[in-house]
């Protein structure tokens, strides 16, 4: 039995039957793949993920955090769901399939994920007739982005031929605690966590010294810190209803613009072009801030021995995307800028430590107060914390394949909630990157315009890098072709 770390516990009392705070996303899987195949395979591999067959023990009247156990009862058939788009199974048929399917809760009595095998894909351009995809939901009480990628790197392998699996070991099922033992169990956290407040202070004193000396003796500026964002549509209560779309680039392409400012990454250049669609949507409305937008950018915490645990280890590093710069190449410069300043301080601070604080927050009194937040719509009457979340979770550069069949593509979407209502997680596969916004109806009614402003920009970007790096060679030869004498 595994009680939820506080962090992992924030998902469950942040969830509402119009706030389903899952991650997942869509894969397209390459050829005439059986459902009986799929679903003999995930048979074969899912005694490899113990989230997958554990479901929750809620302490009563919610006062702890809740427990991980083995469901006496589990059945795969729960979790595994068979369906054919419309015709012409297209593209536009598979993302509102997509966004139907996000907008519904995981059944908490139950092990908190499902896989949907879709059929049917007749009509999207460059992929083969016959192909598959499979749409994926598990609750972000259980993983994280990473947690997340670990996860489909055990249900895919590197070759066709699928990798050999040990056979699953006879499990012992152990009788779920009753409401005296779990009520116990709380009664000794209540009283033992508090001990761990000075330790924390002491952590996050040392941590604010640090940040204080790179402000003081290296000239750092502060990052953006919450609260501080511009007021956007994004920022408002959010309905039930999802949206979903997603754009994807060459991930070469998108690299080579990284040559255009010294010292940038490939999540600058993404970042950049996310703020170029950000610009023109809202610009396009008449509601483009004159601040720039923020972005919160999850930084995973987990350590080499971590790699493959569940649950949530993560920290935030909020970034300004310079919305307000209409050159591309400059708002570039100016997001490397706020990223190495971003990074600086994420490295003053003790990430680690600070997630530990909401190991003291007591489950109960923040569900109670995370469902008066929303049924008072206080996400209006504030300004927000940040304006989006562009999360990056890196993807193997070589084919993976599952039960002998290639992925081509993956594609992410992952939870919004009120003050929160868009977000863009990305995923890197094999030569691609996707770039996927999930928001609520209410809030970005036209997501498939942004996404094609998501391409727009980084055709932009990559025409304005071409140009500068046109120009700067053409001063070089000019140069070496006319030497100057003092």
């Amino acid at each position: 039995m595994e009680e939820l770390s506080g962090l992992d516990a924030s998902f469950l009392y942040l969830e509402t039957p119009k706030i389903p705070m899952h991650i997942g996303g869509v894969s397209i899987i390459e050829g005439s793949l059986k459902f009986d195949d799929f679903r003999q395979f995930v048979q074969d591999r899912l005694h490899n993920v113990d989230k997958l067959t554990q479901k929750l023990a809620m302490v009563p009247m919610s006062l702890d955090r809740p427990y991980w156990v083995e469901d006496p009862d589990f059945d795969l058939s729960l979790h595994l769901h068979r369906t054919a788009l419309p015709r012409p199974g297209g593209w536009k048929e598979l993302r509102y399939l997509a966004s139907r399917l996000f907008a519904q809760q995981l059944d908490r009595e139950r092990p908190l994920w499902e896989f949907i095998f879709v059929e049917g894909l007749d009509s999207i351009p460059q992929v083969p007739k016959g192909s598959v995809a499979m749409i994926s939901k598990v609750h972000h009480a259980g993983f994280d982005g990473k947690s997340g990628a670990d996860l489909m790197t055990m249900l895919y392998d590197v070759s066709p031929k699928p990798r050999p699996v040990t056979p699953a070991l006879p499990k012992v099922i152990e009788e779920i605690p009753g409401s005296v033992d779990l009520m116990a169990k709380s009664a000794y956290h209540f009283l033992t966590r508090p001990g761990k407040l000075p330790g924390l202070l002491w952590d996050t004193g040392k941590s604010t010294l640090k940040a204080g000396y790179l402000t003081r003796s290296q000239g750092v500026t502060l990052p953006t810190m919450p609260f501080s964002a511009p007021k956007t549509r994004f920022n408002d209560t959010v309905e039930s209803a999802r949206v979903w779309n997603s754009a994807i680039l060459d991930i070469n392409r998108v690299k080579a613009l990284r040559k255009v400012v010294q010292g940038a990454t490939l999540n600058d250049v993404i970042l950049a072009i996310c703020a170029g669609a950000l610009r023109r949507y809202l610009l396009e409305k008449n509601e483009l801030p004159d601040k720039p937008l923020v972005a919160m950018v999850p930084i995973s915490t987990r350590t080499g021995e971590e790699k493959n645990a569940m649950g949530n280890q993560v920290s935030a590093m909020y970034v300004q995307l310079a919305t307000d710069i209409e050159d591309p190449i400059k708002r570039l410069e100016k997001i490397y800028h706020n990223t190495v300043i971003g990074k600086l301080y994420q490295e003053a601070i003790d990430a680690k430590s600070l997630m530990c604080y909401a190991e003291l927050i007591p489950f109960g009194l923040a569900a109670v107060a995370a469902r008066f937040y929303t049924r008072a719509a206080i996400a209006k009457r504030h300004n927000p914390f940040f304006n989006v979340v562009i999360t990056n979770v890196p993807g193997p550069q070589i084919p993976l394949y599952l039960a002998g069949h290639k992925l081509i593509v993956t594609m992410g979407t992952a939870p919004i909630f009120d003050g929160m209502g868009l977000i863009m997680p990305i995923c890197s596969y094999n030569g691609t990157i996707s770039i996927s916004p999930t928001s609520a109806v209410n809030l970005t009614p036209d997501l498939d315009d942004f996404t094609r402003y998501m391409r727009e920009s980084a055709n932009e970007l990559e025409e304005a890098a071409h140009q500068k790096m046109q120009e700067t060679a053409a001063l070089k030869k000019f140069l070496e072709q006319n030497q100057l004498i003092f």
